[in-house]
């Protein structure tokens, strides 16, 4: 299992401070916030001088000097008021790069003990299309899944459907109006329900709004679909077959449209699944006083002495005995405790759910449905707007399906492929997938999760910036290198070299970068950041860009540091194409 780069210098300068009668910890290394003056730092003479009673400069020289010998730090320098500024040698981390082009895990180390984590994202509602409000919570949640599974942890990842509730009653209802001689209406019917369902899912989209919009303006439907409703929450059987029609081709339409996006879940369960758990924890919670009644409804006390804002009871049943969405998260959760006994769930939901998810995660430590040490987090992420600032609508106004982004932006990449390369259609419709997706994914992730972000689609599809279509231009960029090499070189698959000390300074910093890979990985599972990888292999792409004008590589003569060259470009493809699939797409061969 190899090191990171950092730990090796903390190491070595950790010996140096014990060395010169000083605490190791206080070897502790950060990369230079100053990368002109130096590429590493360490301000432990800083935090020793109080203990030791001696001026931090002075630390900083006995240290320095001790290291003088290293052969991993080179430039070595004490300053002002106590730093150790150095710079890593080139042979050195020629070494730590032919190491880490042989790790199958390019440095990453597997958690020693793993997680069990649920991951709680997408939450559309059955018989409703996608739009574009469904796709933070998938394109967050499938790259947090990808990354901690990378990094070792067991995840089952959770889409939970909206699939039990009032818009249920409102679609059976419609139904029963359009197609009264059907079985699902009839309670003397005794026989078999059909196995075909009586619509479409198109004719199932059509029927949702138009009893949504009804149910507004007459009382008396209103009331008709609320008894359905209750009757479909309380095991009516025609209803019950009915609302399993209404699941299968809701699902199938959703399964289809996350494939697009490359987003999968390994459960597809929704509200209904913990329907029968509701009344028996509602009543353990009545019977162990956890609960009480609050103006007819029943609620938790879920604040805190320490709370600085006002943190109000979480309610449990309104004071006409329905259960609300509280109620179905924390029955979710008695049964995910049943069934997987997580040591982590991580819901990624709109960030205005903070209060609602505080208060159920309270409750369900207050109430014992959880251990009290397992993790319980909310990633709340912001809106995606239009360029007027405003969350992003069709130009008629409405939210738009998400299906006609994705056919929107697959056109449009797929023009601009056209206009840009000799190309079959097909092979640029496929591309233009590709790329379409890693616009679309890496638009949204190279923001942090929680702020809120402009959706501009012009700027997203450039392959110039930080963009999805740049890093993959720079990933195929370098397949097309290695490629050609490939062609004019024999026996390339025997490329065993040692990599060679870097021999010019855009080739360091590549180097450098390569070496910070697993760290980035660790932070962005630990902070739950993809953001923090976007930053990273924007700048790894921009380097190797660099590295790239600046050299020759098919020309260089020098043929060993032609083979180094090239082991550096197999190991940046490789970082790279780990880091886009992390994400949730991928690199095309050619573009």
């Amino acid at each position: 299992m190899m090191k990171k780069i950092i730990e090796l210098l903390e190491e070595e300068i950790g010996i140096a401070f014990t060395e010169c009668g000083y605490e190791k910890e206080l070897g502790r290394v950060t990369v230079s916030n100053r990368p002109d003056l130096c590429e590493y730092q360490c301000n432990g003479a800083l935090a020793g001088a109080k203990k030791f009673k001696k001026a931090p400069l002075i630390i900083a020289n006995e240290v320095k000097d001790k290291l003088l010998s290293s052969g991993i730090m080179t430039d070595l320098e004490a300053v002002k008021p106590g730093f150790i500024n150095f710079n890593i040698s080139s042979e050195f981390l020629a070494k730590y790069l032919t190491e880490l082009s042989k790790d199958e895990n390019l440095g990453v180390r597997k958690a020693e003990n793993p997680f069990s984590i649920i991951m709680d994202y997408g939450g559309p509602n059955a018989a409703k299309p996608l739009h574009v409000g469904h796709l933070r919570s998938a394109i967050i949640g499938e790259s947090i899944k990808r990354i901690a599974r990378y990094v070792g942890h067991n995840v089952i990842s959770d889409i939970h459907l909206g699939d039990w509730g009032y818009q249920m009653g409102l679609i059976i209802t419609e139904v029963s109006k359009r197609m009264p001689e059907l079985p699902y209406f009839d309670d003397k019917f005794a026989g078999e329900y059909p196995s075909e369902a009586p619509f479409t899912v198109s004719e199932l989209e059509e029927i949702y709004p138009f009893a949504s919009g009804k149910a507004k303006e007459d009382e008396a439907y209103r009331e008709e679909a609320l008894e359905a409703t209750n009757r479909l929450q309380h095991g009516n059987k025609g209803y019950i077959a009915l609302w399993n029609h209404i699941m299968n081709v809701s699902t199938a339409d959703l399964k289809k449209n996350y494939d697009r996006l490359d987003v999968h879940f390994d459960l597809w369960k929704g509200e209904s699944s913990v329907n029968d758990i509701i009344a028996p924890m509602v009543e353990r919670f009545k019977e162990e006083g956890y609960a009480r009644f609050d103006q007819g409804a029943l609620v938790i006390d879920v604040s805190k002495p320490e709370d600085k804002k006002e943190i109000p009871p979480c309610i449990i049943l309104k004071s006409d005995g329905a259960a609300l969405y509280a109620t179905t998260d924390l029955a979710t959760l008695v049964e995910r405790e049943k069934e997987y006994k997580p040591d982590q769930v991580i819901y990624i939901v709109d960030k205005r759910q903070d209060m609602h998810f505080l208060q159920v995660f309270r409750a369900a430590k207050i109430t014992k449905i959880v251990p009290e040490d397992t993790k319980l987090d909310f990633l709340g992420f912001g809106t995606m707007n239009g360029k007027d600032g405003k969350p992003f609508k069709t130009r008629d106004g409405g939210v738009m399906r998400l299906e006609y982004l994705i056919d929107d932006i697959d056109e449009k990449m797929y023009q601009k492929i056209i206009e840009n390369k000799e190309m079959e259609p097909d092979e640029a419709k496929e591309i233009a997938k590709i790329v379409g997706l890693a616009a679309i994914k890496y638009g949204d992730l190279s923001n942090q999760a929680s702020k809120d972000y402009v959706f501009d689609l012009d700027k997203f599809m450039s392959f110039e910036g930080n963009t999805g279509p740049y890093i993959l231009y720079t990933i195929v960029r370098i397949k097309s290198i290695l490629k050609k090499y490939s062609e004019e070189k024999e026996n390339v698959c025997e490329l065993e070299e040692d990599i060679l000390p870097a021999n010019s300074e855009a080739l360091k910093k590549l180097s450098l970068d390569l070496t910070e890979f697993s760290g980035v990985i660790e932070n962005a599972y630990k902070e739950l950041a993809p953001h923090k990888l976007c930053a990273y292999i924007y700048e790894l792409s921009n380097d190797f860009n660099r590295f790239y004008h600046e050299t020759n590589i098919m020309k260089e003569e020098n043929e060993n540091n032609q083979k180094s060259y090239i082991r550096i470009l197999e190991l940046t493809k490789n970082i790279l194409e780990k880091s886009v699939n992390l994400l949730g797409f991928s690199a095309p061969d050619r573009m």
